[in-house]
């Protein structure tokens, strides 16, 4: 028999009738077994995720104020969502927002408080759904360094589900060894879903959202993208690494590791094919040649020119210590015969530039130091392009129509991505000259 690992967000099981749409989810596949739920979203625009709630609330507790009207709207999503489904829980709630409620009062910290969110979620899911209800804290480990312990993990959640024939455990945290309660730093309940994946083995871990997988690109700046049906893990971490809103490399890391596929669904839209991650695919497998379009503001390019500094041996070491002595990574390093490019974030260089730039003259004795600042950096991402001859000439032929000043150009030798440098207030048309002519001239 299948197993899936199916994990809800917030804005799925927001209310009782979004519970509702996730248990006829999970009630049509018997495979998905093992369910990992997020904390209540938001209902509307305006309405207010039940994680922060609970972070305000412990605050207000924790400076040792009245917090009671804060709890008690706490306790009322969840009461709302328990009497819209028809469950006869609230004793069992009672007792569990009375131990919440003083746990507060013995400041038991804000992760603790946080965490109550999915812990309370996945108590009602469970009881809904007729599962068993697994605490995180019991099969989800970290180190006195605050590091999850996975192999530790997956061998407790692993034989924990064993015994087990379908099972709700809550995302975003776990226990550290003094047995206090650890949230994820980024990530949240998507780790923990991708943890219970790789240790049960399971043959699919869905993900299920409120958007039918991820877009080429962003569609506050393009309307309406068009959807990618299948994209490679390496895929996704280029675009990740790059700004796109999609899975932090965390969040995938387990399941990668144990080589199995993700399916990003949307709850709303079940039968919507979503998004598969898997580790390879054909090159011809996109209908497109490119699979993402994703970047980023906020950069500053600093040049450096020098006669003859590629006959200078080391030269390239000494510039990236200066930058490493102060403590600032690099983004890229475009260069030429007598002149190198380090590309960084805008406001780490800022903080510390007068620095950067005496320590360049110091330690490689330039002719000139250029700085070009507000620099955005655009990705074009994609495994076909390696398979498809002048995908780099079409993205410069794009961006020459739009009128679009290029800056900066690095391509990986993967072939899997070409970057970009434009002016922040060019970066929008890039995108949408990109996406143009590589999506909107194939429809």
């Amino acid at each position: 028999m299948l197993t899936k690992v199916v994990k809800f967000g917030g804005s799925s099981l927001a209310d009782a009738n979004q519970f509702i749409k996730v248990a006829n989810i999970i009630k049509a596949d018997e495979s998905r077994r093992f369910v990992i739920p997020s904390a209540p979203g938001k209902r509307c625009p305006k309405d207010t995720k039940v994680t922060d709630m609970l972070y305000a609330c412990y605050d207000v507790a924790a400076r040792g104020e009245d917090f009671s009207p804060m709890f008690e709207a706490i306790v009322e999503r969840y009461l709302s969502i328990v009497r819209g489904l028809g469950l006869k829980i609230e004793d069992r709630l009672t007792r569990e927002f009375s131990t919440i409620r003083m746990s507060f009062l013995a400041r038991a910290g804000r992760d603790y408080a946080a965490s109550r969110g999915e812990y309370l979620n996945g108590i009602i899911l469970a009881e809904y759904l007729g599962f068993n209800f697994i605490d995180a804290a019991d099969v989800i480990f970290f180190g006195e360094d605050g590091k999850l312990k996975l192999n530790e993990t997956c061998h407790a959640v692993k034989e924990r589900l064993d015994s087990v024939g379908k099972a709700v455990i809550p995302g975003f945290y776990g226990s550290m060894p003094n047995d206090t309660v650890k949230t994820f730093s980024r990530g949240g309940s998507d780790i923990t879903g991708s943890i219970v994946a790789a240790a049960v083995n399971a043959d699919l871990y869905e993900n299920w959202t409120d958007v039918s997988g991820f877009f080429v690109t962003d569609p506050r700046i393009v309307p309406d993208p068009a959807p990618i049906r299948s994209i490679t893990y390496q895929e996704l971490r280029e675009l990740a690494y790059m700004g796109a809103g999609v899975f932090h490399e965390d969040a995938i890391f387990p399941a990668r590791q144990a080589g199995i596929p993700i399916n990003i669904k949307n709850t709303n839209r079940p039968e919507d094919d979503g998004t598969m991650i898997t580790e390879s695919a054909p090159l011809d497998s996109s209908p497109y040649v490119i699979t993402g379009i994703a970047g980023k503001k906020g950069f500053v390019t600093v040049t450096i020119e020098k006669d003859m500094m590629n006959a200078e041996l080391g030269f390239g070491r000494r510039v990236l210590e200066v930058f490493e002595n102060n403590g600032i990574s690099f983004e890229h390093m475009p260069s030429g015969i007598d002149t190198m490019s380090i590309i960084v974030h805008k406001n780490e260089f800022e903080a510390k530039e007068e620095e950067i730039i005496r320590g360049l003259k110091t330690s490689v004795k330039p002719d000139k130091i250029d700085i070009d600042r507000d620099v955005a950096l655009l990705a074009v991402v994609g495994r076909g392009m390696k398979a498809q001859r002048g995908t780099a000439a079409r993205i410069f032929a794009a961006l020459a129509h739009a009128k679009v000043n290029v800056k900066m150009i690095d391509q990986g030798s993967s072939e899997l991505n070409v970057i970009v440098g434009v002016t922040d207030d060019d970066f929008e048309t890039s995108v949408k000259a990109v996406y143009d002519i590589f999506i909107t001239q194939q429809l």
